[in-house]
């Protein structure tokens, strides 16, 4: 057997017997325990082989077998809310604003006092107008007995006509004087009138524009407040063209509207359904968008003016799509996606053409079959290829499996 040199020295050794005193142990030499020791390293490393690595094992992923289904033609876009009339509360008489009456923001009725203007200056005027009257009055008594009394000299010819016809001239003219009296009267008492400012229309009032103590004029500056009637509510919105592109036609019209709903900021939906009452005849040549409004019922208050909203306006509804969880959807630079568990459970990714939201899912309206196996979740974890194991949705905690609530006596069980 040939040895290596490490060997043939470590054998060399061991046949030189060392010396030792009488008596002692004869110690192992050590060229035996080099020897061993090299002997069972070279066996041990020729008995073992490098095994390949695990493969990975199959990944658990929840998957859906979509099937076709009709869903609304839908187009959500950003809207406004607005009182269906807004009423500007003007001063319609000047003086200083002695009392605001009403709470800023409070739900008013059409009449209600909001504001009193200082009233003295038109209660002496009023006055001063009825004094006017009465004199105007006590003249035409005047004239009208003094024109009796020269009727009946004329007759006997004591007077001449001319001395006659001055008298009726003078009675007609106390006439006059007295209806202009009547007249500044009534303009007396209604710019009294008009020191209460009250509300012209019920609805919900805004801020008081002047405060207490402030001059009022009845020019450009008379503004005191706002009403907006917030029953019903007018919602206010516009699409643009790549927005109509998506709906029957590619315009949209009274009779392809067939309601429109409303997104809240908190992500509710409003529980009522609004119609369309107003759509532009033309095109915004600046912004190229096309102005629309629409009216909801609002019993409640629950819209409010200027608010802002999402209207999603409905056109009918298209038939053989698919529904797939929002959760399932992959937004690449090559476009939209899915990914699906094929006949082998391997991910098979699958571009699709996705169209408008529908609660929390997706409307896909191209690139899918029926049975599809849709996988929607651990979609981070997802390889082209890569083998999965897909399984139905379980049903959440402490549900039954027909997806009703389990009692606590399924439960213990």
């Amino acid at each position: 057997m040939q040895l290596s040199p490490i060997l043939e020295i470590a054998v060399f050794r061991t046949q030189i017997p060392p010396r030792r005193r009488p008596g002692s142990l004869r110690p192992l030499p050590h060229g035996l325990v080099l020897v061993a020791t090299l002997i069972a390293g070279c066996s041990k490393s020729g008995s073992e082989t490098p095994k390949p690595p695990a493969a990975p094992p199959p990944l658990p992923v929840t998957v859906i077998a979509v099937q076709p289904t009709r869903a609304p033609i839908t187009v959500e876009v950003m809207a406004q809310t607005e009182g269906a009339k807004e009423t500007e509360v003007r001063a319609q008489v000047g003086g200083i604003l002695a009392k605001q009456l009403y709470h800023e923001g409070a739900p008013v009725k059409a009449r209600q006092p909001l504001f009193q203007i200082d009233r003295k200056p038109y209660d002496i005027a009023l006055a001063q107008a009825r004094a006017n009257l009465a004199e105007a009055r006590a003249k035409v008594d005047q004239a009208a007995r003094e024109e009796a009394r020269l009727q009946g000299l004329l007759a006997k010819q004591y007077i001449s006509r001319k001395s006659y016809d001055d008298a009726v001239s003078a009675s007609a003219m106390a006439k006059a004087v007295q209806q202009s009296a009547e007249a500044a009267v009534h303009k007396a008492e209604l710019d009294l009138s008009y020191t209460t400012v009250v509300a012209p229309v019920a609805g919900l009032s805004s801020r008081a524009v002047k405060s207490e103590g402030n001059l009022i004029s009845t020019g450009d500056d008379s503004l005191l407040t706002s009403i907006h009637q917030s029953n019903p509510m007018w919602v206010r919105f516009s699409l643009s063209e790549s927005d109509m592109a998506r709906l029957p036609g590619g315009r949209l019209t009274q009779q392809t509207v067939t309601g429109v709903e409303l997104k809240l900021p908190d992500g509710s939906v409003y529980p009522l359904t609004g119609q369309l009452n107003f759509l532009a005849s033309s095109i915004d040549p600046t912004l190229g968008t096309q102005q629309f409004r629409a009216e909801f019922e609002n019993p409640d208050g629950a819209l409010l003016p200027g608010q802002f909203v999402r209207a999603r306006i409905l056109a009918g509804e298209r038939e053989g799509v698919f529904l797939v969880p929002q959760a399932a959807v992959a937004q690449t630079e090559q476009g939209t996606l899915v990914f699906l568990a094929d006949a082998e459970n391997k991910v098979a990714p699958r571009p699709v053409q996705a169209g408008a939201w529908q609660g929390k899912d997706w409307v896909i309206l191209g690139g899918l079959k029926a049975g599809d196996q849709v996988i929607v979740d651990n979609l981070m974890k997802l390889r082209p290829g890569a083998l999965v194991a897909p399984h139905p949705p379980q049903p959440p905690p402490g549900a039954a499996p027909d997806g009703k609530s389990a009692t606590p006596t399924e439960r213990k069980s």
